[in-house]
């Protein structure tokens, strides 16, 4: 007789085969296939000696840059500039109405005249001083005939032929006259003083009539026009902004770590955007004695050493600084730098296999490019070729003919 088991433990087994036959293909699908050996070019790191460089952002500048005035007030009659034209020095850049001026210098040297002719002058000899003017010889004159007087006086008081009372008077009179040829010669010394002050005074009028026309200090361009004809300007009011573009300066900041590098006299290689794959060279001229309390860096300014038509004052350019000291490093060719998502990759091949290193690119020279020398070694073999195609860990081999 059976037993109710069998039927339950024969389908069981049934159940189980069919499981086990269904899995095995699974498992066969499963297997990953053999990775794909690639064939690649490699070349070996070196140890190179590194002139060492410094970046930094720098501006240019003018070399001189002024607001042109006027020292007097008055109505502008003429502007002779505009915008962007370019200007000799002593150039007329604007003139005043003049007419006002005009008479005050007239005013002035009318005075004069009247102040040399109190004593005697023409016009144009205000730079005599003359020993003596009519009103000194008629005091003069007038002393001497008193003297005479009071001598003969003097002589006849003794023998008695004139009274003491007589006497009294001849020798008051004769003291009379010589403090009147004093007072003559005091005169004179006021009027050549007042004609000093009068000639100073005309000087200044004439002065005031040239700086109603306002010339251009030196050789350059107008940056900006401020008046117009007929307009009413102050003392000091601005006129128009000059500005002179050669030579131009170029105003540097060096951080600290190389501000010892910097020199008066050094050479200042840069570039432009303005002028992409052209570099300018300028010779160092100042540098600041102190450094800047906020941001640690030294402000250099040097000279351009020859004019540039295509740069301009208010360009940014970007400075490369030669450091003195030189070092060693390790470089990989540049055909081994893969640039991808914003990192740099460099494949050591090694056991044959790719190793990976993700690295910060440093100096760049004559096709090689520096490697930080805690990851790549000299004399290790990176790879060339087929950058995109490698992994880290990937078997690789090398290329025949290498």
């Amino acid at each position: 007789m059976r037993s109710p088991l069998f039927p339950l433990l024969a389908a069981l087994a049934l159940l189980a085969a069919g499981c086990n036959r269904s899995s095995r293909p699974s498992e066969a699908s499963s297997k990953a296939p053999a990775q794909e050996t690639l064939a690649v070019r490699v070349a070996a790191a070196e140890t190179r000696t590194l002139a060492r460089t410094l970046s930094a952002t720098g501006s240019l500048l003018p070399d001189e840059t002024v607001t042109v005035s006027s020292e007097v007030s008055g109505r502008v009659a003429e502007i002779r500039v505009d915008f962007g034209q370019s200007v000799r020095q002593g150039d007329i850049i604007a003139e005043l109405d003049k007419r006002e001026f005009t008479l005050q210098l007239e005013r002035s040297r009318a005075a004069l005249a009247q102040a040399l002719a109190r004593i005697g002058l023409d016009p144009g000899q205000e730079a005599t001083e003359p020993e003596a003017t009519p009103a000194i010889r008629v005091a003069r004159a007038q002393m001497e005939d008193a003297r005479f007087k009071y001598e003969n006086a003097a002589r006849l008081v003794k023998t008695g032929d004139v009274s003491r009372e007589r006497f009294t008077e001849v020798e008051k009179l004769y003291q009379a006259r010589q403090a009147a040829c004093d007072a003559a010669r005091d005169e004179l010394r006021t009027a050549l003083a007042s004609i000093r002050a009068l000639r100073a005074e005309v000087k200044l009028a004439d002065k005031r009539l040239n700086d109603a026309t306002v010339r251009a200090p030196f050789d350059g361009a107008i940056s900006a026009r401020l008046v117009s004809p007929g307009q009413y300007l102050r003392d000091n009011a601005p006129i128009a902004t000059l500005v002179k573009t050669h030579p131009l300066r170029l105003r540097v900041e060096i951080p600290e770590t190389a501000a010892a590098e910097v020199r008066v006299g050094g050479t200042l290689s840069f570039t432009t955007g303005a002028a992409p794959g052209e570099r300018f060279h300028a010779v160092v001229s100042e540098l600041n004695p102190s450094l800047e309390a906020r941001s640690r860096s030294l402000v250099a300014e040097a000279r351009l050493t020859r004019s540039q038509p295509r740069l301009r004052p208010g360009m940014f350019v970007q400075v490369e600084l030669a450091l003195s000291r030189a070092a060693s490093a390790v470089v990989v060719p540049k055909a081994a730098l893969y640039q991808v998502a914003g990192l740099n990759k460099v494949f050591v091949i090694r056991d044959g296999r790719a190793v990976e290193h993700k690295i910060t690119p440093g100096a760049e020279i004559e096709g090689w490019v520096e490697a930080p020398g805690d990851r790549i070694r000299p004399g290790d073999q990176v790879a060339v070729s087929r950058l995109a195609a490698l992994t880290d860990g990937a078997p690789v081999r090398l290329e025949a003919g290498r």
